[in-house]
């Protein structure tokens, strides 16, 4: 066989021709149509994208006019990509950048959320971490209330002159003519803490939270004054059932899978980069000297 012969059955001869051919062509006409190219194609698939943004925008189809300019305008866009790119615009831009993280980063948020956890999933999820969906403590109280303001140096010693007595009268005494006229509520049903927090302070509440029922204890202070409180009931919070509050739940479980992928993904790119951090002189040299003594202190 000739040379000629050997040369023309050769695959790599296949591959050289088949490329020029295509780069050829490909000048051509003008280029690729994707960036640094010269041609520029708008699909019928983009042309009813930007129709159907308008209709949803304006609640209503747009005209030959409307949808020209909408299409014109998208030419006009590709063109200042193109051209800004192709000029290195794009580069060090703290805004293009963080865009282009968040991107990436929604790929993978797309696909956390292209597989829903199972109710078995969420179940071990709420069995894992029930704290936060547990319903909040329900606590009730009497109050009797002493007025700083109008009883000055002597409001200690009355709200423990007042204690004494109602200590000895029980959890049942009636409080109605004891200590000072208030719009406070002398008595709060069995509700959640935060109703004693909102009528009371946050002070006030922490301290009942920690007192005992069926016992007068005090002073309490608020910022409204002095207080005599029985505690009348308590009752822990449930423990959260999964009917209740799953989509709660699921959202969280959804929010940490996001997480787990996103530390993952950053992890295995991390092990094809070799990361140099080159720290400004002045910080290296502030950390390598010897800490300056404390005004007084022995040297």
């Amino acid at each position: 066989m000739t040379f000629l012969g050997k040369l023309v059955r050769e695959p790599l001869v296949h591959f050289l021709v088949l490329g020029g051919l295509l780069f050829a062509w490909f000048e051509w006409k003008g280029g690729g149509s994707g960036p640094g190219s010269t041609r520029i194609t708008i699909t019928p698939g983009l042309v009813e994208h930007l129709a159907s943004g308008f209709a949803r925008t304006w609640q209503r189809p747009p005209t030959d006019a409307e949808l020209k300019g909408l299409v014109d305008d998208q030419v006009k866009e590709e063109i200042a990509v193109r051209e800004a790119t192709s000029m290195g615009l794009d580069r060090d831009d703290t805004i293009i950048r963080r865009r282009l993280r968040q991107k990436m980063e929604f790929l993978v948020e797309d696909s956390v959320a292209a597989a829903p956890p199972t109710d078995a999933e969420v179940q071990a999820w709420l069995d894992q971490h029930p704290e936060p969906f547990r319903g909040e403590p329900r606590v009730g109280l009497r109050q009797v209330y002493v007025n700083v303001g109008r009883r000055g140096a002597s409001a200690t010693a009355e709200a423990k002159r007042l204690l004494a007595r109602l200590r000895d009268a029980g959890p049942e005494v009636r409080i109605d003519a004891l200590g000072d006229a208030s719009m406070l509520p002398r008595e709060l049903p069995l509700g959640p803490v935060f109703e004693v927090t909102r009528a009371f302070g946050t002070e006030f509440a922490t301290r009942v939270d920690a007192v005992a029922p069926g016992q007068w204890i005090g002073p309490v202070a608020s910022p409204y004054g002095l207080h005599l409180v029985l505690v009348t009931g308590r009752v822990a919070p449930a423990p959260p059932v999964l009917a209740d509050v799953r989509p709660l739940v699921e959202r969280e479980l959804m929010a940490e899978r996001r997480r787990t992928q996103l530390q993952a993904l950053y992890e295995r790119l991390l092990a094809r980069y070799t990361v140099t951090i080159e720290m400004p002189k002045d910080e290296a040299a502030r950390k390598q000297a010897p800490a300056t003594p404390a005004p007084g202190s022995e040297r």
